[in-house]
């Protein structure tokens, strides 16, 4: 007597289970870092400098000019056009330009809203006060730095603008120090800021300066990114950004 077994062996086959499904944990999100305006400069140490940011608003349509200190200029809302050395530029929200100082540069509106527009400067003691952009724009000082910026080295240092976006709930991140020196500014959203041992909330408007040796950390506790920018002098070929306190100061 023959037995059939092929349509068992097929039903064995159909009831195995079928293998499981990796199970991934999604990637945070990252750090962004976008550099919206750059420059090189050959040396910092000829005078003692100073961060200054400046507030502008130009109603549409309307003209300015400007001629300072090695500058960027950074487009908050609206746009302007700004033209510089025979070539013609336009900001929107977001863009930004390097001025170099002693160049004039003609600003124009935009004609279909007020543009407004942040300027950082890396200025000496001598224009501190000098007026910067011409009337008829609306100019309001946002901040300066009382004293020069100390622990200037001899040699060239990178002049960066840099738009810096911390994911929502992201923890404090690890102690560091500049290189250099920077001054942020916060777009949007409330970062913890710490420095020995204290955390302070710093939300939109905020200006945090951050020279050499100052050791401190930033998180984003809050349900929504942190957008800050970054005005950053750092020396040529080192990072703009070191771990822990500087070797001398610890």
């Amino acid at each position: 007597m023959q037995f059939r077994t092929t349509g068992l062996w097929l039903l064995g086959a159909m009831v195995l289970p079928a293998p499981a499904t990796a199970q991934t944990t999604p990637a945070a999100p990252a750090i962004t870092r976008t550099v919206v305006a750059e420059t090189k400069l050959p040396t910092v140490t000829d005078v003692p400098l100073h961060f200054k940011a400046v507030s502008i608003t130009l109603q549409p349509d309307e003209k300015s000019g400007v001629s300072a200190a090695n500058g960027i200029l950074y487009q908050m809302s609206g746009s302007t056009e700004v033209a510089l050395d025979g070539e013609t530029k336009t900001l929107n929200a977001g863009d930004g330009l390097f001025i170099a100082g002693g160049k004039t540069a003609a600003l124009t509106a935009g004609s279909r809203a007020p543009s407004t527009f942040l300027h950082f400067f890396l200025v000496s003691a001598v224009d501190l006060g000098r007026p910067v952009e011409t009337a008829p724009a609306a100019a309001r000082e946002l901040y300066r730095t009382a004293n020069p910026i100390p622990d200037l080295k001899p040699g060239g240092y990178d002049l960066n603008l840099t738009r810096v976006t911390f994911p929502a709930q992201m923890p404090s991140n690890l102690p560091h120090h500049r290189s250099g020196a920077a001054l942020y500014y916060i777009v949007s959203g409330t970062g913890a800021n710490t420095i020995d041992d204290k955390t302070e909330a710093r939300g939109p408007g905020s200006l945090i300066y951050e020279p050499y040796a100052l050791v401190h950390q930033w998180g984003n506790p809050g349900n929504e990114p942190l957008i800050f920018l970054a005005f950053n002098i750092n020396p040529e070929g080192v990072a703009a950004v070191l771990p822990g306190a500087p070797a001398n100061k610890q």
